[in-house]
């Protein structure tokens, strides 16, 4: 790994058959520490059920409000500020209950990669 600074101008971002954008932040081929994004899911939409193989996730609420579904926990509200822990091979997805996007950074640990992700619909 060498030093950078990623500018927010330079990011671009991907619709998923997830139902929500990806912004790639940080996936380097030789770093697979961790991997960070940008996650902007729209109004009234919810992403597909799905874990990840081998990597545990962590959210980091930075804008919106909605509805967390993880695991055997009871569905929770959650909002800005608010952080979601998802272990390895747990069935998840988010709700935007809100009336603006809600945008999360995701983290990924080990980084992601398409074969991880597992869809469960």
């Amino acid at each position: 790994m060498v030093p950078k600074i990623i500018r927010a101008k330079s990011l671009t971002s991907f619709y998923t058959e997830e139902r929500c954008h990806i912004g790639e932040i940080y996936n380097q081929t030789d770093d697979r520490s961790h991997s960070l994004a940008r996650t902007r899911v729209e109004p009234g939409a919810t992403t597909a059920w799905h874990a990840l193989r081998e990597v545990t996730e962590q959210y980091y609420i930075l804008e919106g409000s909605g509805l967390m579904e993880v695991g055997d926990l009871p569905p929770e509200n959650v909002g800005v500020g608010d952080a979601v822990f998802i272990p390895a091979g747990t069935p998840q997805r988010i709700s935007n209950t809100g009336k603006s996007d809600l945008i999360f950074l995701c983290i990924c640990a080990p980084a992601f990669s398409p074969e991880c992700y597992e869809a469960l619909e």
